[in-house]
């Protein structure tokens, strides 16, 4: 038998009265508010009311005009028109017998990452903001490399229109190559099939009897990796070490190349484009 609920106290009826006597407070606050702004709008005495309606006139008006160019009805035409075909191509794609596996995949995919989304996500969130610091860090190589970037895609571009046109006339040739692929392939689907079941069983077989002695050589490389960790520790340590030391000779070496490199650049320049004054000899001593 179902229970009666109790009635509400004294003190809960009079929260409710006051929680809802202070929303519509605040509602007939906010209408206030809006009337007053659509008075302030539309108030002729300041002419601020006529003035926004010119505007909307205005505006309305130039919008009619662009859309009624053949340029626009075209164009819209376009939109319609894609969309249509796209309607008509993902609804049956929709209803299509192979979409409930599709989906089905796509739940169980979904339920399978995400313990594996959880768990790399602190490290994909250090990656982010690694990769952005090196970019800010780059950003003055930015325009360089877009720059060669665009010049890539400007070369490449009668490239991939030669190619579309050539395409483009072999349409027969290239349906008779599909024909022909489909007519010799159609008859080894089925023993291709057969072959991929007898591979699984055989693969599930290996995979079983390998499993075992992997999982043995595993916990003995953990085990010796372990035991090797010292080792390993001092390794790092000592080529950390020789980093270290190495560091000051090669600043002090890419700092004589650069000297070097400034002194052969000015001596060139002052070969190739001499001074207006002749007899004037430009040098410029390794620093």
């Amino acid at each position: 038998m179902a229970t009666i609920p109790s009635l509400p106290s004294r003190d809960e009826v009079l929260r409710m009265a006051r929680n809802t006597t202070d929303i519509t407070g605040q509602l007939l606050d906010t209408a206030q508010n809006i009337t007053r702004i659509a008075i302030n709008t539309f108030d002729p005495r300041d002419g601020s009311g006529p003035e926004v309606l010119r505007v909307l006139r205005e505006t309305t008006a130039e919008l009619a005009e662009a859309s009624a160019s053949p340029q626009a009805q075209e164009a819209f035409y376009r939109i319609v028109d894609t969309l249509t075909r796209l309607g008509t191509t993902g609804a049956p794609l929709a209803v299509h017998p192979v979409s409930e596996p599709a989906r089905a995949l796509l739940a169980a995919l979904g339920d399978s990452l995400l313990p594996v989304l959880d768990a790399v996500e602190p490290a994909v969130e250090e990656f982010a903001t690694a990769l952005g610091e090196l970019v800010e860090a780059t950003s003055p190589l930015l325009p360089a490399a877009a720059g060669l970037a665009a010049g890539t895609l400007l070369a490449l571009t009668p490239l991939i229109r030669a190619a579309t046109g050539i395409l483009r006339d072999s349409t027969p040739e290239l349906r008779r190559i599909a024909d022909a692929l489909t007519a010799a392939l159609a008859p080894l689907l089925p023993l291709q099939m057969t072959l991929a079941e007898r591979a699984a069983a055989a693969g599930a077989g290996a995979v079983r009897a390998t499993l075992p002695p992997l999982a043995d050589l595993t916990d003995a490389a953990a085990a010796a990796a372990k035991a090797a960790r010292p080792v390993l520790i001092a390794g790092e340590e000592l080529f950390v070490s020789g980093l270290e030391r190495l560091q000051p000779a090669l600043m002090a070496a890419a700092s004589h190349a650069g000297s070097v490199a400034r002194a052969v650049a000015v001596r060139v320049s002052a070969a190739v484009s001499p001074a207006a004054e002749q007899g004037v000899v430009v040098a410029v001593s390794p620093a």
